[in-house]
C-alpha cells in the first residue's frame, strides 16, 4: 500500500529536545512507524511551519505522485491556527487574526481535497491532538512582554485552546459535509488523565510517547477503512 502525507511539523515529526535545546526529527515519529510496522510505502510531504495554504500548493506540485498512491493523508490546522505573538506582546490593543483566517483555512483546505478526489484518490484528514495551553503560553511568551500577550488573551491562556479547538472543530466540520474519513487522534489524548505528558515542553509538539499514541490511532482506522 502507497500513502501520500501532507502536513505540518507534526507530520514531518518534528520534537523539541530538552537536552539539545532545539527544535529536531523524531526517528521514530508516527509516520516512519507506521510506515515500518505496516508495511505500507509512505511519501511524506510534510513541511516545519506548513499552513494549508503552502500544503494546496504541495498537493499541486505532487499530482503525479498523488495519482500512484492508494490513500492521501492531510494534517493541517495547528499553523493556520497560531498567531504572531510578538507582534501582539508589542500592541495587545491592536487587533490581531491568525496566520490563516478560519474561513480562509476551511476554504483551502476544502480545495485541497477536491483536489486529491480529482486525482481519483481517497483523502484522510486527521484532526488536531490537542495543546496545553499554559505550556505554549509559556513557550510562545520567553523574551517577550508576557502580560501584554496575557491582556489580549483576556487574562486567561486558556483562550490559546479554545481557538485551537475553533480549528479542530472545522476539520471535522470538513470531514462530514464533504463525507471524507476523519482518523480521531485529538481523543487519544484527550483520554488520558494527564495528555500534557504526550506533549513536548512548548505544549503543542506531540513527544515519542505522543507519536507512538497517534502511530497507534492512526493503524486502527487504516485496518478499519481498508
Amino acid at each position: 500500500m502507497k500513502l501520500c502525507f501532507f502536513g505540518d511539523s507534526i507530520g514531518k515529526g518534528i520534537i523539541y529536545d530538552k537536552d539539545k535545546g532545539r527544535y529536531v526529527p523524531l526517528d521514530k515519529s508516527f509516520v516512519k512507524l507506521v510506515e515500518n510496522e505496516e508495511n505500507c510505502e509512505i511519501e511524506n510531504f510534510s513541511r516545519f511551519g506548513c499552513t494549508v495554504t503552502k500544503g494546496e500548493q504541495l498537493v499541486d506540485k505532487n499530482a503525479e505522485k498523488i495519482e500512484n498512491s492508494d490513500f492521501v493523508v492531510l494534517e493541517f490546522g495547528g499553523n493556520d491556527s497560531d498567531h504572531d505573538w510578538k507582534k501582539i506582546a508589542a500592541d495587545p490593543e491592536a487587533e490581531h487574526g491568525p496566520k490563516t483566517p478560519l474561513s480562509l483555512f476551511i476554504e483551502t483546505y476544502k480545495k485541497m481535497i477536491t483536489e486529491v478526489k480529482k486525482l481519483g484518490k481517497i483523502p484522510v484528514i486527521l484532526n488536531l491532538p490537542p495543546i496545553d495551553a499554559k505550556k505554549y503560553f509559556n513557550w510562545v511568551s520567553r523574551g517577550i512582554n508576557s502580560e501584554n500577550i496575557k491582556k489580549w488573551l483576556g487574562g486567561d491562556e486558556i483562550y490559546i485552546y479554545r481557538w485551537h479547538e475553533m480549528y479542530n472543530a472545522a476539520i471535522c466540520d470538513i470531514s462530514s459535509s464533504m463525507k471524507i474519513p476523519m482518523i480521531d487522534i485529538r481523543s487519544a489524548f484527550l483520554v488520558k488523565r494527564d495528555y500534557s505528558d504526550y506533549l513536548c515542553e512548548d505544549g503543542i509538539h506531540p513527544n515519542e510517547k505522543g507519536h507512538q499514541l497517534i502511530k497507534n490511532t492512526l493503524t486502527d482506522a487504516m485496518r478499519s477503512m481498508i
